[in-house]
């Protein structure tokens, strides 16, 4: 690891959203250069290939058609592979170079959900890892890092319990909402997108996620009184610009749904709803957090829908076409 400059991840739909999550990572916590790839468009565009280049695959299956040929593709220009996957005897992993095996157990809906959290907590890892390697952190922040991760359990334990009244409280009244807009920033912007794709795929409700900074140039047109806006906004560097976003959304009449600390009264005043989420000692981690009550707002909303939420319609757990 000590001689790689440039990680390229190639993955597809939530292992695409991990992905970039991967890079904030590697790229703060590590310094090197990271790209994020569709597996379906990299092995298309007959990619450059440079030395000092390990190139990461995401798949919760180990079996993703579009990432698998997109390895073979990689392994082709003498890059080596490094997968990260939930089934460690996957064709993926076998034709790799190296396994991360994700340890996250069987999921057996269609939609993922807890093989999200093992990949976004891989890659914190890894980036740890790679930061070591490459000298660029220390044992000491190590440890403390580390350590954030060791609080995780319980603080999702207890942001699942103290979001359940609100999120089941806005599925209630936006369960027949036909559209939705999922807003963040940074760390959080692939959570949003991670969000939009929950309602999507189990709920059938025609969900978008933009960097929030980005709503403004375009898409803040479609912004009604009916049109539900889940706002990521937990405490952190991007937290007032966030908020000044929400600002931009009230002021055409949007539906806000806010995802934030408890205790954020700024956010609480300008929310019609607020999910609130615990707070961890590292805010890199923070999106593990934040994706708890959009996980489960698309699941309540799905139910409220009667929609089958563990075999949504036209999807399949492993897409081994291209």
């Amino acid at each position: 690891l000590a001689t790689i400059d440039h990680v390229l991840f190639l993955a597809c739909g939530t292992s695409w959203h991990a992905a970039l999550l991967g890079k904030r990572f590697l790229e703060q916590i590590a310094r090197v250069h990271v790209e994020v790839d569709i597996s379906s468009e990299y092995r298309y565009r007959n990619p450059i290939a440079a030395g000092g280049t390990l190139v990461v695959a995401i798949s919760q299956s180990g079996e993703t058609a579009d990432t698998l040929a997109s390895v073979r593709l990689a392994r082709s220009k003498f890059l080596p592979v490094l997968s990260l996957v939930n089934v460690p005897e996957s064709t993926i992993a076998r034709e790799s170079d190296g396994v991360m095996p994700l340890l996250a157990g069987p999921e057996i809906g269609v939609a993922s959900t807890k093989a999200y959290t093992g990949q976004v907590l891989a890659l914190y890892l890894f980036a740890l890892q790679l930061g070591r390697a490459k000298g660029r952190l220390s044992a000491e922040e190590c440890s403390t890092r580390i350590a954030a991760v060791a609080e995780l359990p319980e603080l999702v334990g207890r942001t699942l319990q103290e979001t359940e009244p609100a999120v089941a409280a806005a599925a209630d009244l936006f369960a027949a909402a036909r559209d939705s807009v999922f807003l963040g920033r940074v760390g959080e912007y692939p959570t949003a997108l991670e969000g939009a794709l929950k309602l999507k795929e189990i709920a059938y409700v025609t969900a978008h996620g933009y960097a929030a900074g980005e709503f403004k140039h375009g898409p803040i047109a479609l912004v009604t009184a009916k049109l539900p806006v889940i706002c990521l906004c937990p405490p952190g560097a991007m937290h007032d610009k966030m908020l000044s976003n929400i600002e931009e959304v009230r002021a055409r009449d949007g539906r806000i749904i806010a995802v934030g600390a408890a205790d954020d009264d700024a956010l609480d005043a300008i929310a019609d709803h607020l999910f609130p989420v615990a707070v961890p000692a590292d805010e890199l981690l923070q999106p593990l957090l934040t994706v708890l009550p959009l996980q489960r707002y698309a699941l309540l909303v799905a139910q409220r829908r009667g929609c089958d939420v563990d075999q949504p319609r036209n999807l399949a757990k492993s897409v081994t076409v291209e």
